[in-house]
């Protein structure tokens, strides 16, 4: 896949984080699209977005992003986007929830910084 043309949905509810990630994925030469929790990212996807990744956070107001997967996969919604989890929730039990719901990678936000989470959500995209 060429990056140049790949679209990514961020879906946080930290405005500086959200502003941090999608200055650095638009450095990698991402498409970037945000929302501020997993209601407002469902809805962006049921108007027409199509994302080649998602990129979200657990720990969210109105919609978590568990309940998020958990809707998309209900709905049939983006079901070609890569998910991939961006959380600080790193128990074992929450990242065996996120694959289970259909994440492909789950990265721990504390554990790395912005640069490093572009490589890593790179690599995973690449297995794929």
């Amino acid at each position: 896949m060429e990056t140049s043309k790949m679209k990514i949905l961020i879906v946080d509810d930290d405005a500086f984080l959200i502003d941090m990630y999608a200055l650095k994925f638009t450095q990698n030469n991402f498409e970037v699209s945000t929302a501020f929790n997993g209601k407002e990212a469902i809805e962006k996807l049921q108007k027409g977005l199509i994302p080649n990744i998602i990129l979200l956070d657990i720990m969210m107001p109105e919609m978590d992003g568990f309940q998020m997967m958990q809707k998309m996969s209900e709905g049939n919604i983006a079901p070609t986007a890569i998910k991939i989890v961006l959380s600080n929730k790193g128990q074992q039990e929450d990242i065996d929830t996120g694959l289970k719901l259909g994440a492909s990678g789950y990265i721990i936000k504390a554990s790395n910084t912005p640069a490093e989470v572009v490589a890593q959500v790179l690599e995973i995209v690449n297995k794929k």
